[in-house]
């Protein structure tokens, strides 16, 4: 069946109907709100575009996406408008939450997934001042990531170059393209990819070149297993082959991505591979459903490290060589006085590890990275004070 028509079932539990685009009761609250009175407004199938006065936007460039989920995306998209419009800031934003829920369904288009809010700054210079200052209010706020894009630090926002306006062009298989412009004056497609690349002319700007090194260092190579081969692709995630590195078995890995890949009921892919992992250890020595061999998650080892005695053995080794890499750190600044000279490192070093928990916690419930670096500052502050003490009576 064609995916497309999933969103007809969606719309209503009963019967079989269109996406409800202008049902005011189906919108978010921030989509009810009125524009200031010299903006305009224009709709663009489930977008709502917000056209400031002044100059019209460049017809491309450096755009910025804002990823959201179900839960955070009407105070992702007021924080936005809230942004955007005292600076006079072009633009658009996802209506509804079926909109959300529809972009990013399991077998939504994988290169539209999580754009929740696209702003389009005037200039690069523009487009660094964005990030930056959204990046303080938003910074660590969860969403599905964009496969499209660069993510800007921890996301949610997210950058990319591309059309700013509606132009067209035909591709090498005669196909009408979205169209961007390069510098012979030529339309070439506008590529939207579920993977992040740059036109060949376009330079990247200096400041995304340290976002783009973290994205190159991610590597599976540490993994147990070896992918060989992809199956299938959805926007919950691949679908691969591999290899058990310590036993040579050949095995399938499926991969679930975070926030995406929805069901009805608003389900991601993580939360349906854990129910069908525990399924099938359910059945497992039966010989009627595959054996399961692991269930590994990037990210949560805190949580799974509970009831997971290996785990938590790994997790404990892995804190210790940081807190002894803090305390090394702590010591050299004792030696040049930046700490009491008799003060204990080790000590120090847990209160400063301790810090990176909680800081790490209030990033993930939504605290800004303005509040975050306010602690942070008062942590060093208080451990570098040459009167600082830490006493265990």
């Amino acid at each position: 069946m064609d995916k497309q028509y999933e969103q007809y079932c969606l719309t209503d539990p009963l019967f079989y109907d269109s996406p409800r685009h202008d049902d005011s009761e189906a919108l978010f609250p921030i989509s009810r709100r009125p524009l200031p009175s010299d903006w305009r407004r224009a709709r663009h199938g489930d977008w709502l575009i917000n056209i400031p006065p002044g100059p019209p936007i460049p017809a491309q460039g450096w755009k910025i996406h804002v990823s959201a989920c179900l839960d955070n995306a009407d105070d992702i998209i007021t924080r936005v408008w809230q942004y955007c419009m005292p600076r006079g800031i072009s633009f658009k934003f996802i209506g509804s939450p079926l909109a959300v829920l529809m972009r990013n369904a399991k077998y939504a288009p994988r290169q539209a997934s999580g754009k929740a809010v696209t702003i389009y700054p005037a200039d690069e210079a523009t487009c660094e001042v964005v990030l930056r200052e959204l990046d303080a209010e938003l910074g660590g706020a969860p969403g599905p990531y964009i496969l499209s894009d660069l993510r800007y630090g921890a996301g949610p926002l997210y950058v990319r170059y591309g059309g700013f306006t509606e132009r067209f062009c035909l591709d090498a298989q005669g196909e009408m393209m979205p169209a961007i412009e390069d510098p012979a004056g030529n339309l070439v497609p506008d590529l939207r990819s579920p993977v992040f690349t740059v036109p060949d002319w376009v330079v990247l700007p200096e400041f995304l070149a340290p976002q783009l090194a973290a994205r190159n260092s991610v590597s599976v190579a540490e993994l147990d297993y070896d992918v060989t081969g992809a199956l299938h692709f959805s926007n919950g995630g691949g679908v691969y082959t591999g290899t058990d590195k310590r036993t040579g078995e050949r095995v399938i890995m499926k991969e679930a991505r975070p926030h995406a890949g929805l069901a009805a009921d608003g389900s991601d892919a993580v939360t349906r591979l854990r129910r069908e992992h525990d399924v099938l250890k359910r059945l497992s020595g039966l010989g009627i459903a595959p054996e399961p061999r692991g269930c590994f998650m990037i990210g949560t080892a805190l949580t799974e490290a509970v009831a997971n005695p290996e785990l938590r053995i790994s997790l404990a080794e892995t804190l210790q060589g940081l807190d002894r890499v803090l305390a090394a750190r702590i010591a050299l600044g004792q030696q040049h006085g930046e700490v009491a000279a008799d003060a204990n490192p080790e000590e120090l070093a847990q209160v400063a590890s301790a810090m990176l928990y909680l800081l790490a916690i209030q990033a993930r419930v939504g605290a800004s990275r303005k509040s975050l670096r306010a602690t942070m500052n008062a942590a060093l502050n208080s451990i570098c004070s040459p009167d600082t003490r830490v006493s265990t009576r």
